[in-house]
């Protein structure tokens, strides 16, 4: 679903998606006692993840690569759950609307500031023309990937552990 940017931000980052991960949640006492269930659930998880990261790596609109993304990161915390890891889930879901909502909103400030372009391709040396948008955009990518001492460092080093 395409939509303006910032509905992209609340939508992906906060509610929509991330809805059927806060329903596994809610109904993890249902959950515990069906074995054949979580193993499905992390086999599941673990292949979406790397599907969408997969796709992702392919693409160049700049929101179809943070979507994707966002997939991923919910094939994570669905991997999570089939391994009993609540908690983790949890926790990474938290984390995680913060800096994907970050992502979205800078990727609206660059799709605006390059005249509604959202090809990658045909960006170059933003940096120079949006160094608040590149900062905030650097720290929601490193917070993305697990950089140490940032959210998702903390929430994704909490499931694999």
């Amino acid at each position: 679903m395409e939509g303006p940017t910032p509905v992209s931000a609340l939508l992906h980052a906060a509610t929509m998606v991330t809805a059927g991960i806060y329903l596994l949640l809610r109904i993890a006492f249902v959950l515990e006692n069906a074995p054949n269930i979580m193993l499905l659930l992390s086999f599941w998880g673990a292949l979406t993840a790397f599907f969408a990261s997969s796709v992702g790596a392919f693409q160049n609109d700049i929101k179809k690569i943070i979507a994707y993304s966002t997939c991923s990161q919910l094939g994570y915390m669905l991997s999570a759950c089939g391994m009993y890891n609540f908690v983790g889930a949890y926790f990474h879901l938290f984390n995680h609307a913060f800096f994907k909502a970050l992502l979205f909103l800078g990727a609206g400030s660059v799709i605006h500031a390059v005249a509604d372009e959202q090809d990658l391709r045909k960006y170059g040396l933003l940096v120079n023309y949006l160094p608040l948008t590149y900062i905030t955009m650097l720290i929601g990518s490193f917070s993305l990937v697990g950089f140490p001492f940032l959210s998702g460092y903390y929430s994704k080093e909490f499931i694999i552990n």
